[in-house]
């Protein structure tokens, strides 16, 4: 399966917002956390994140479909790690390798180095993708609801 990042616009927000809200409906009826569930946010934060010029969102496609999205921030200041939120892939597309294939390239569009993501601890899926890729714990968490952990990976010497 070819997976490949295709930048998206401001004119994209609504495509982005209504993959996102079905990518993490699972996580949300799991953990309920409101506060933090790209599944929760309103149209409005999408918008404004697309506004800012260190976002750089991609629609993840599999084989010519759009599979889900990345967004990249990226300060371009070499002691600010890049950090991915989020990343996500639509439940007919899981377990084929895309999201692990979008995170390398947008390492490669961006830089190998200095790279950090936030992840539920209690997803054992989720931290075995971020570990295959060279991600490692840095230990800090932070508790969200009482069944959910946020818990920091860096990568390549990034700091949380």
């Amino acid at each position: 399966m070819e997976v490949s990042l295709v930048r998206a616009g401001l004119g994209d927000a609504e495509k982005i917002h209504k993959m996102q809200l079905e990518a993490f409906a699972e996580l949300y009826r799991k953990y309920h956390d409101a506060e933090t569930n790209p599944g929760a946010e309103p149209l409005s934060k999408v918008v404004d994140r697309l506004k800012q010029p260190f976002t750089y969102y991609y629609f993840i496609e599999a084989d010519g479909e759009a599979a889900g999205a990345i967004r990249v921030v990226n300060m371009r200041d070499p002691g600010v790690p890049k950090r991915i939120s989020p990343v996500f892939v639509l439940p007919g597309f899981r377990r084929k390798g895309i999201a692990r294939a979008a995170i390398a390239e947008a390492e490669r569009i961006h830089g190998a180095s200095g790279w950090r993501i936030d992840t539920i601890l209690q997803e054992d899926g989720l931290c075995r993708l971020y570990e295959s890729l060279g991600y490692k714990r840095t230990g800090q968490t932070k508790p969200i609801t009482p069944a959910m952990t946020l818990g920091c990976y860096e990568k390549n010497d990034s700091v949380c």
